[in-house]
């Protein structure tokens, strides 16, 4: 097959799949194509964030050619011919899940220094494996992150609504908002449903629980050898053994020497896998300080996405810290507390107590509550702090 037939099926391919593109797309998209303005970038974000539908509109209205890694067609001739067909002719290139793509770097290297006038953005699910494969291009390709779908834009998904962000649930004149949000949907009815179903765009399609497992799947066996190597089926395990523990533990901790001893794994090669499990966006391990050693004893250990919690039908109350943890993590400092007597976590430095009826602050400034809707003296509402993006 020839380099042009080839890229005439890619191009109907593309023109295809566009034309299939939802016509209501994630609010965040608009703020993130803001940033879009280097000739180099990485996209990286969870599985079914909604990366490839972001990449395929910005072909449909720029002269980008997108293809993804994973097409069978685009190994039935050599890459670099395939490429730089399509440099000479567009404008500019895109590859999605470029690991899936042999050599991939070497490839990135010679095109990027190539056409130097040309544009070439990358995605995959892990900023780790992006940055290690050029990492001596790390100062011209500019790394952005797709997160998980936020409260405010499920509302939007289901509403048609754009509320406005509340950019700090701490701070008196961000909640004065509140009330008018509140006038505008039944946001506690919207709240639940979300907690459901609402962190990946792809719910609207059906079958969502059965596709969250999926990615699971994907995340442990697919995305993480990029980043170990070589990994046994006893470390395949230990993975599975660390999903299964989060979700049904009432302590969000794991317990690293019998974890070790069970499995007849090293320590560093568990703390490894926790890296990689956390890098792809699987979980988040929140210490108890700042200047700890990374996994330290003590460390609360959560799903990124807190939606899992409900979709492996697991412990509520983890659900709960995992949401807040899922709504703060980037926008400040967030550690777990240390002195459970005086709350969870603090944020900021500022103590947080988390729960639902009835949650009692302890020493915290402020209890962080998933049953009322309207902020009361200290107590804040849970869905408040899945506004702020």
């Amino acid at each position: 097959m020839t380099v042009e037939n080839v890229i005439e099926l890619l191009e109907l391919r593309m023109k295809r799949v566009i034309s299939f593109l939802p016509r209501k797309r994630r609010p965040y998209f608009e703020e993130l194509k803001r940033h879009f303005t280097s000739r180099g970038i990485l996209l990286a974000g969870p599985r079914g964030s909604g990366k490839t539908t972001f990449l395929l509109s910005l072909a449909e209205e720029k002269n980008i050619f997108y293809i993804s890694a994973d097409d069978p067609i685009i190994y039935t001739t050599p890459f670099q011919d395939l490429a730089q067909y399509i440099l000479i002719h567009y404008d500019g290139l895109i590859i999605d899940e470029v690991h899936y793509l042999k050599d991939w770097s070497l490839h990135i290297k010679t095109l990027y220094d190539s056409f130097p006038n040309k544009t070439i953005w990358l995605s995959d699910s892990s900023s780790v494996v992006l940055r290690k494969g050029i990492a001596d291009f790390s100062r011209r390709f500019v790394v952005h992150q797709l997160p998980l779908m936020s409260f405010r834009e499920y509302i939007y998904f289901e509403t048609g609504k754009e509320l406005p962000k509340i950019t700090d649930p701490f701070d008196k004149t961000s909640l004065q908002i509140v009330p008018e949000i509140l006038r505008e949907i039944d946001i506690l009815k919207y709240f639940k449903t979300y907690k459901e179903n609402g962190t990946r765009p792809f719910y609207q399609e059906g079958n969502f629980a059965e596709r969250v497992k999926n990615v699971l799947e994907k995340s442990i066996y697919v995305d993480i050898p990029y980043i170990v190597g070589q990994l046994s089926e006893n470390h395949f395990g230990v993975m599975k053994a660390i999903v299964s523990y989060l979700a049904f533990s009432k302590i969000p901790t794991i317990n690293i020497e019998a974890m070790c001893r069970d499995w007849s794994i090293s320590k560093q090669k568990l703390y490894q896998l926790l890296f990689a499990m956390e890098e792809i966006g699987l979980i988040t391990i929140v210490q108890k300080s700042s200047i700890e050693k990374p996994y330290s004893k003590g460390s609360k250990i959560f799903f990124a996405d807190p939606v899992i919690y409900n979709v492996l039908e697991a412990e509520t109350g983890n659900f709960r810290e995992a949401f807040v943890v899922f709504a703060l993590k980037n926008k400040g400092t967030l550690l777990a507390e240390k002195d459970e007597t005086k709350g969870d976590l603090i944020f900021n430095g500022i103590p947080l107590e988390i729960g639902g009826a009835n949650k009692k602050p302890k020493q915290a400034d402020f209890v962080i509550r998933d049953d009322i809707d309207l902020p009361v003296r200290n107590v804040i509402p849970m869905w408040v702090l899945g506004m702020g993006w």
